[in-house]
């Protein structure tokens, strides 16, 4: 089973999203009750996907992601695409129509490893 990567830094955030092929970033925050309730339910989407890359990382610990990212609120669901943001969800995520951009970005991944 693949787990989410934490990460502590900026450049382990831009190196992330920065390679070939999908990623995905859970951005949140202490505190955050939406983001302590929603982790769970996106956890195991994530988990069904391991041709995209999954990893986690706390605004406390990264304060320069805000700026970088332009985020503003917490939690933040960023996929990626040989390194362009292709979906963002942000705060109170439909959690079906999240499901099913995973799903197409990985048909996606898979269908261009085939080839």
């Amino acid at each position: 089973m693949v787990e989410f990567t934490r990460l502590t830094s900026i450049d382990a955030v831009q190196s992330w999203y920065s390679v070939q092929g999908a990623s995905f970033l859970y951005v949140s925050s202490p505190n955050c009750s939406v983001c302590e309730s929603l982790f769970p339910q996106i956890e195991p989407i994530m988990l069904e996907h391991p041709e995209i890359r999954s990893a986690r990382v706390d605004v406390s610990d990264v304060p320069e992601i805000a700026g970088a990212l332009s985020i503003f609120t917490a939690p933040v669901l960023l996929l990626f695409l040989d390194g362009k943001e292709m979906h963002r969800e942000a705060r109170i995520v439909p959690i079906e129509r999240f499901r099913r951009r995973v799903e197409q970005i990985g048909e996606f991944v898979k269908s261009e490893i085939i080839i």
